[in-house]
């Protein structure tokens, strides 16, 4: 057998090389074509951020309210009827859930229901989700900076510190998504 077809020592070793060094490029993009991860890892909705506008409403107690009050917290803000369907109450009780599993950074965050017919709730309902801002917002402005495929009464949406409205979750959303989404926007977010 000859030696003719086979390289030198420094040839093959340049290829060797070469190889070696090409490697992580034809990797990195074999793996974004056949391989990529999705393009998001968040489970809520990002909407195009938008400063909520500072219009003056009332609480259902008749005190004066503004969205700028709760600046400097994340808000989950939810869009419903004060006659509470189920679907409402599950949107109340997934605020209140999602608040609660954050534990100490729960501080953080701020619930409020836009009450969008002028319908008081039921006393069990306000008693049952303590805390949560019950707000009076029937023919205001603000309803309309809501966007929704169908109805702002299927999402659950959230306000950053800022007080940009910047993502919404789906219908029947998962709570124990929403509560990751939250648990990393808290963990990166230097204000709030």
């Amino acid at each position: 057998m000859s030696n003719e077809t086979n390289l030198p020592p420094h040839k093959r070793k340049l290829l060797l090389l070469a190889a070696l060094m090409s490697a992580p490029i034809v990797l990195s993009y074999l793996f974004y074509i056949w391989g990529a991860p999705s393009a998001s890892v968040n489970y809520g909705e990002l909407i195009e951020a938008r400063l909520l506008p500072e219009i003056a409403l009332r609480k259902t107690d008749g005190a004066t309210f503004g969205i700028s009050q709760l600046r400097g917290k994340w808000v989950m803000l939810m869009v419903d009827s004060g006659a509470c369907d189920e679907p409402c109450r599950k949107k109340l009780y997934y605020l209140r859930q999602v608040r609660l599993t954050q534990g100490v950074e729960m501080e953080r965050i701020e619930r409020v229901w836009l009450i969008d017919d002028g319908k008081m709730p039921e006393a069990g309902v306000a008693e049952e989700y303590q805390g949560t801002w019950l707000i009076d917002a029937k023919g205001s402005e603000l309803l309309k900076t809501f966007p929704a495929a169908v109805s702002s009464h299927d999402h659950i949406y959230l306000i950053d510190p800022l007080g940009n409205l910047m993502m919404r979750f789906p219908r029947d959303a998962d709570p124990s998504r929403m509560v990751k989404d939250l648990k990393r926007l808290l963990k990166v977010s230097r204000i709030g």
